[in-house]
Order: structure tokens, then C-alpha cells, then sequence
């Protein structure tokens, strides 16, 4: 055990990262599972930053788009406080460095993506915001002396006693090791999603739901997991994770066509490509499973400005032999961003006294049962800053030695193949289309894979997250946004709320489950 007056962020995404600024100079410990900015989401992020700076725009306009996107299960007042102070976070970036794309005049270059009525999205290089913010706030946090930062080490579980959180125990993420407690005053949890948990996703190899998983496990209150959010293009080149293609591409004129040249979209939905992602998503999945092959046409639209305006397509495109000036570029569905998470309220706080979280890892209200596009590093932003100014009353010393661990020998290397199965299991019968059948069959597996893997920790926070998911799904009878049953096909009103679930509640779902099927 180690005992310090350090303030600990387990993660080291951009909510992690903007919060360690916000705290400082308070002591601070980054908990990060690879080397500080890499195998986050954060940096994968292609779109930018949701925001109404343009004169034409309002944060109202953006908070109403918001709203119409989460069908039905936003929070108003959620999503009013995060499109106003929207604004001031983008301006913070920028004088931080952050290189955001300008016009002649000096005003923002913005991309207008799927489901909103503005062109908002704040962007960089075109495709690489994720990148270059992260880039910007990496540096600011190796330069403050307050901030301490533990690099190839990964939060496991929490430490807590009468509903409260008092420390985190850590091990190394590089090779097995036992784990170590870190006591702390207060804990950030900034360590990102779930899309790893699905065979096919945008995100990094790291980001399977575990961080969700270790505070569930710890009693903390989950939100909303039945609703995931799955990225329609992902590029459909046999590389896992899936390299993504921006939904900017879209925005900019791109259309989607399947192997017969039929643009499949004008008669899915009035706004055609730019409709909400759980639609457009269904669309290329249904086309998929039909063996129509979609494609992303960019050749109309930006024809050989794809290369110059989207460096980051341009590359993928070049690595799979694709000249996207002269063919279409094969996408498929991935698991992109879970709009679930460890529930937060305005400031952060979780149902754990002195727990917090922001980013991927939470629920707040703002995404409802559908992020809107590039509403996500937004969030991270806000409650990530929000976060910060609460945990100023914890009690911390003015400066803390800096944190040095032996870690002793133990701990069990990540069977590949139980988390290989999991992952199919979940795309399988817990992906863009569910049924009860298949819901009940993906916990049955999940029990089995948690059964036989019961000595390792992190593989146990990925079953719980799946679990939390898969219960959640087969309690909703209804399809809404990210979450749809071919069982109940339509939405119902009387279910236009926001799901509560813990972990016992979910494992009794998946108890009545696996008690059905054997």
C-alpha cells in the first residue's frame, strides 16, 4: 500500500489530461496505460469539437440538435449547460496551442456532421483534432511539476469502505504483476469506453470496458449501458481495430453507394447521409448482411482535395491500396462510442463519495439513447473542468513526493482467446440488431468466459460492463437510438427514460437467463 496526498486520474485521454490542468497545482497522479496520449480514444477522434462559435449559430440551436439526436432520453438541462459554456473550452484550447483550422479573417473553420442543423463541428487539419488536442494538452501536462504521471500501469479496482472510495489499486499494463493500492483523497475515472468489447470497432485495443467494469464492480450506479453507438463507416479493410472514416466526409458531400451503385440512403431517411448514426449505421449493416457491399463515394464531392483536406483518410486509403480519387472506399458498422457509462451528475460526482468521473467512461445525460456527432471530446471537456473545480474541496497537501512502486509478482496474463470470444459474442447477439433470444445467449457466454477466467481482474471488469450491457438491452423491450430489437421494432414512449442499473441487478438478469437456457 502507498500512501499519498495525490489527487489520481486513472486514464490518460483527453478528460484526463484537460482535468490534470484544471487541478494543478494540486498534486496530481495519472494512472496511464501506455505510454501518456497513446491508446487513448481521444486521439483516434477524426471529427473536432461540437460548438456554436459561428455568428449564424447559438447554443440553444446546438443543445436543440442535441435533444432531437438522443431520441427522447436527453437531459434538457444537461444539454443547455454543455452547449453554452462550449464556446469558452474552445477558446481555452486554443490558447493552450491547439492548432484549430482558420480562415483568412481569423474565424474557425467548421464541418457541419450528421443531425445537426449547422455546420458546428471545430476542427483541425480537417480529420486530426483528436490528434492535435491531444498533442497540445500531452505537453502542457509534462510541464506542470504538480502533475505526476505513472505510464504503463492500469487501474483494476476500487479501494472503499461504507460507500466510499479511498483508494485504487493498479498493476502494470505491460506484463502480469500483482497490484498495488494507491490511497488517495478523491479519484477521477477519465479511462474512456467499451467499443473494444465488440469484434469490430474504431477504437483502441485497451478501451473494453474496463473502467466502467471495476466501478461497477465496486457498487457505483450505471446509466444507459444498453446504448451503444456504432460508427457506420468504419473502413472495411481487415484491420482491427477499424480505422475510421470521418463522418466530415459526409458532411463535406460524400455519399454512401453499395456494390450495385445505388445510393441506398435516399430512401432510409429524408437527410439521406447525414441522417442520425443508429440509422445510417442499420442502413450499411443491413446492406452488409444482404452482400451488397457499401462503399463511401467521395469522388463527386471532394475528388482529388480527399487527399490534401483528409490526410488522415488519405493514409489509410494508401496502406489498403485504395485511391479513393478514382474507387469508393469499402465501410461496415463498428463499435464506436458507448453512451452508457458510470452515472455522473452536473459536477461529476458518481453514487461513491469521493469517486468522479468524466469522458467515455460516464453517462451523463448529454448523448441519451444517440451521441450526437462530436458531442463527445465536448463532454470530456466540460466534465472534465467541472470535475476538477469540485474536487478543489478535497483536502490535499500543498506539494506530495512523487509516487514510486514495486510491483510484486502475480497477476495473470489476458487470455486472448476468452476475450476474443467475448468480443464476438457481443457483435453477434449484442450489436446493431438485438433480439431477447440472442441477449440471453450472449449472458449465458458471459458467465461461462467469467467462470473460467475468475483470476483474472481485468477480464473480470470487461464481463462486467458486457454484462451491464446485455442486461440492460434485454430489459429495454424497444428499440430506441443505439439500442435496436428486431423483437420490438418500434419505440415506446412509456420507456423514454434514462436506464439505472448496478451490477447485482444486472447479474440477477443474467442469473434468470442462464437458469432459461440450461
Amino acid at each position: 500500500m502507498v500512501e499519498t496526498g495525490r489527487i489520481v486520474i486513472a486514464g490518460a485521454g483527453l478528460g484526463a489530461l484537460y482535468a490534470a490542468l484544471e487541478l494543478a497545482p494540486r498534486p496530481v497522479l495519472v494512472i496511464s496505460p501506455e505510454t501518456l496520449g497513446e491508446g487513448a480514444s481521444s486521439a483516434w477522434a477524426q471529427g473536432g469539437v461540437a460548438a456554436a462559435m459561428a455568428n449564424h449559430d447559438t447554443p440553444e440551436a446546438h443543445a436543440a440538435d442535441t435533444l432531437q439526436a438522443g431520441a427522447g432520453t436527453v437531459d434538457p438541462e444537461v444539454a443547455a449547460m454543455v452547449t453554452r459554456v462550449a464556446r469558452e473550452h474552445i477558446v481555452d484550447l486554443t490558447e493552450l496551442g491547439t492548432p484549430f483550422d482558420r480562415d483568412a479573417e481569423g474565424n474557425y473553420v467548421m464541418s457541419r456532421e450528421a443531425a445537426h442543423s449547422a455546420a458546428r463541428v471545430v476542427r483541425v487539419k480537417g480529420d486530426q483534432a483528436g490528434d492535435q488536442i491531444m498533442r497540445t494538452l500531452i505537453a502542457a501536462v509534462r510541464a506542470a511539476p504538480s502533475v505526476q504521471v505513472l505510464e504503463n500501469t492500469q487501474a483494476v479496482r476500487l479501494e472503499t469502505g461504507d460507500g466510499t472510495v479511498t483508494g485504487i489499486w493498479i498493476s502494470r499494463a505491460d506484463t502480469p504483476s500483482a497490484p498495488v493500492l494507491i490511497k488517495a483523497p478523491g479519484v477521477l475515472l477519465a479511462g474512456g469506453g467499451s467499443g473494444g468489447l465488440y469484434a469490430h470497432t474504431t477504437n483502441p485495443p485497451r478501451i473494453r470496458g474496463q473502467v466502467i467494469g471495476f466501478a461497477a464492480r465496486a457498487g457505483a450506479r450505471i446509466s444507459d449501458p444498453e446504448f451503444v453507438q456504432f460508427h457506420p463507416t468504419a473502413f472495411d479493410i481487415g484491420e482491427d481495430p477499424a480505422p475510421l472514416a470521418t463522418e466530415a466526409l459526409r458532411g463535406e458531400g460524400a455519399v454512401l453507394i453499395n456494390a450495385d451503385g445505388e445510393r441506398f440512403m435516399l430512401a432510409a431517411h429524408p437527410d439521406a447521409e447525414l441522417a442520425p448514426r443508429d440509422i445510417v449505421a442499420r442502413a450499411i449493416f443491413a446492406e452488409t448482411q444482404a452482400g451488397r457491399r457499401p462503399m463511401l463515394d467521395t469522388r463527386a464531392a471532394l475528388g482529388s482535395e480527399v487527399l490534401t483536406r483528409f490526410p488522415t483518410v488519405a493514409e489509410t486509403c494508401a496502406r489498403a491500396g485504395i485511391d479513393p480519387v478514382q474507387e469508393p472506399i469499402p465501410v461496415a458498422v463498428a463499435a464506436h462510442y458507448h453512451m452508457g457509462g458510470v452515472d455522473a451528475d452536473m459536477n461529476g460526482r458518481t453514487s461513491l463519495a469521493n469517486l468522479w468521473v468524466c469522458g467515455e467512461a460516464s453517462s451523463t445525460g448529454l448523448h441519451g439513447a444517440n451521441r450526437l456527432a462530436s458531442n463527445g471530446l465536448l463532454e470530456a471537456l466540460v466534465y472534465a473542468r467541472n470535475a476538477a473545480q469540485d474536487m478543489s474541496a478535497l483536502q490535499t497537501p500543498e506539494h506530495a513526493e512523487q509516487v514510486r512502486l514495486s510491483f510484486p509478482a502475480g497477476g495473470q496474463e489476458l487470455d486472448r482467446e476468452a476475450v476474443n470470444t467475448l468480443r464476438k459474442t457481443m457483435t453477434a447477439h449484442a450489436g446493431v440488431r438485438r433480439t431477447a433470444a440472442g441477449l440471453k445467449q450472449a449472458l449465458s457466454t458471459i458467465a461461462r468466459l467469467e467462470a473460467e477466467q475468475s483470476a483474472d481482474e481485468n477480464f473480470l471488469n470487461m464481463c462486467a460492463t458486457a454484462t451491464l450491457i446485455a442486461a440492460a438491452a434485454l430489459r429495454r423491450e424497444e428499440s430506441r437510438g443505439g439500442h435496436f430489437r428486431d423483437d420490438f421494432p418500434s419505440a415506446d414512449p412509456a420507456q423514454a427514460h434514462r436506464t439505472r442499473i448496478t451490477l447485482d441487478e444486472a447479474l440477477a438478469i443474467r442469473a434468470g437467463a442462464v437458469k432459461e437456457l440450461t
